[in-house]
């Protein structure tokens, strides 16, 4: 579920990055960039159902109808229901920053008419198609984890894991933060696919990196700490967003402060799906490699 809703991010991050480097965005109209960041999620879902589906499959889970539907609701039915919370608190406020009724209908049509059966129709053909095999052959019973140090503590990793991912967006963080909240213009968009393309390679090399670690300790349960090795990269986002709070803007009241740390925590958990999959996908493909130049004589 993660995986495939992390993978679905990661294409639509991707192409909404190469419409903006190919100038076919326009960073003065920021609707555009809203609406095209939307609907490239949306049409992304098969993606997000065929991943999900198949690596459902080959770590051999059974209930694929039930991993397909959280793939389709779970992150939409979270950042749907923290925007209608907010913009709640708003209209109550009678505030005209709130979004229109209208636009929450339009959002509703897309997630369900849209993008749900695109997930259930790459649900459907990820999981009719075969597996990929394992180099070697797995045990059934599984060892035994011997005791851990204390620096392989998972809580320990993870905070060694997010450092690297976040200090190649820290700066680029900066100036993203400064045109949401600070109504700066950001243009440097060929720089930021950059940054995105940086992020990725260090998202896997520390991934990969603590991977080979655990299992030299003979920890093999490397699938959930691939993931939160890399996601871990949100935790320091989430700081970093009450420090930029702190030190750049004057905010007063409880409604801003809410719209503010809620569409916060919304980027942080995207942050979070994007990263953990790179993470976890790196972490496989290392696994494939190194076991297949295992020799069996």
């Amino acid at each position: 579920m993660f995986v495939g809703t992390g993978t679905q991010l990661v294409c639509m991050a991707i192409a909404t990055l190469t419409f903006a480097l190919l100038g076919l965005l326009s960073p003065a109209n920021r609707g555009s960039l809203v609406t095209a960041f939307i609907l490239l999620f949306v049409f992304m879902g098969s993606f997000a159902g065929y991943n999900s589906a198949l690596l459902y499959k080959t770590f051999r889970g059974l209930q694929w109808k039930q991993n397909t539907f959280l793939t389709a609701f779970f992150y939409p039915g979270i950042v749907f229901a923290i925007l209608f919370a907010l913009n709640l608190l708003l209209w109550t406020q009678g505030s005209s920053g709130a979004i229109p009724f209208s636009a929450f209908f339009t959002l509703l049509f897309l997630w369900f008419c849209v993008s749900v059966p695109l997930v259930f129709l790459g649900g459907f053909y990820g999981y009719r198609r075969e597996p990929p095999t394992f180099p070697v052959r797995t045990n059934q019973i599984p060892r035994i984890v011997p005791v851990q140090p204390w620096y392989f503590h998972p809580a320990i990793t993870c905070l060694v894991g997010g450092v690297l991912p976040f200090g190649a967006v820290s700066v680029e963080l900066f100036f993203i933060m400064s045109a949401l909240w600070l109504h700066q213009m950001y243009y440097i968009f060929g720089f930021l696919f950059l940054v995105m393309i940086v992020l990725i390679l260090t998202c896997a090399e520390i991934s990969i990196l603590l991977c080979y670690f655990q299992l030299c300790s003979e920890d093999y349960r490397w699938w959930w700490r691939s993931f939160l090795h890399a996601g871990a990269c949100a935790g320091y986002t989430m700081v970093y967003a009450v420090w930029y709070h702190l030190t750049e803007m004057e905010m007063h009241g409880f409604v801003p402060l809410l719209l503010y740390y809620g569409y916060m925590s919304i980027i942080a958990f995207t942050l979070f799906l994007v990263t953990g999959t790179i993470g976890f996908y790196s972490c496989y493909w290392f696994n494939v490699q190194i076991y297949a130049s295992i020799k069996v004589d």
